[in-house]
């Protein structure tokens, strides 16, 4: 088994709410995470598109998914978890949608602040597309690891 499908089976098993949704996991690594949403006319806002909660769901899904990619061999003594959110809406989202995630600091800094006692935090950035490839919205992610007691 790939560690694609490891982290996005460890995931979907773990959050029910990505497979309420329905969001699938395209690619799961340390450099980015990239989830697709499909165009679920249930979910749907009062404009025909995706309800926020759901492009959250899927922005935020896939930053979790490039933490867990990223950070995996630290969870024996880290957990991860979001801190702040901010999400932007760009331009009107209709039909499918992708988010990809990236991390905005090195890996390796992370991992020293923790080794140092720390309690690290980092940002990550992402970007949810439309099938034409525009940008519909943006969402920034700062999570911390945070040493098991």
């Amino acid at each position: 088994m790939s560690t694609e499908t490891t982290v996005g089976d460890m995931l979907s098993a773990s959050v029910p709410m990505v497979r309420t949704l329905g969001i699938t996991y395209l690619e799961t690594t340390a450099e980015r995470a990239v989830l697709s949403l499909p165009d679920q006319a249930e979910y749907h806002n009062h404009i025909g598109g995706p309800h926020a909660g759901a492009m959250f769901t899927l922005a935020e899904s896939a930053s979790g998914a490039i933490v867990v990619a990223a950070f995996g061999d630290q969870l024996h003594r880290a957990v991860p978890l979001p801190v702040t959110t901010q999400m932007a809406f760009k331009k009107v989202a209709k039909g499918d949608l992708t988010a990809t995630a990236v991390l905005a600091r090195p890996i390796a800094e992370v991992v020293a602040e923790l080794d140092e006692g720390k309690r690290p935090e980092f940002p990550v950035q992402v970007e949810i597309r439309r099938a034409d490839g525009a940008v519909t919205s943006e969402m920034s992610v700062v999570w911390t690891l945070r040493p098991n007691s």
